[in-house]
């Protein structure tokens, strides 16, 4: 999703600069790019869910890991899913702090 990596990389950048041009334009520019990326990140959640529990299946069918050890594998990659999750809390944090700040500006 190229305007998903656009807007995590650049949509700060451009609401910032917004902010010090003072620019609505811009910043509405950065703001959309920016959610275009949180949308992103929220979508693939369930996909990061599936393939952990996917990957516990495989593991246990290839005989890589015991019925004892599904456990602490189970844990671990439900651990490493739950990034994805904390990473979209921040980034939807950043957004509605962009948004509200933008809000602000116009008063």
């Amino acid at each position: 999703m190229p305007v998903a990596n656009i807007g995590s990389q650049f949509g700060p950048w451009i609401v910032i600069g917004g902010f010090m041009l003072g620019l609505a334009g811009m910043i509405q520019v950065g703001i959309a790019l920016f959610a275009a990326a949180v949308l992103f990140q929220l979508v693939t959640l369930p996909v990061e869910f599936d393939a952990s529990k996917r990957a516990v299946a495989e593991m246990e069918r290839l005989g890589l890991a015991t019925s004892a050890d599904t456990g602490g594998s189970k844990a671990v990659l439900d651990a490493a899913a739950m990034t994805y999750v904390v990473a979209a809390a921040a980034s939807l944090m950043y957004l509605l702090y962009y948004v509200m700040q933008f809000a602000g500006a116009r008063d």
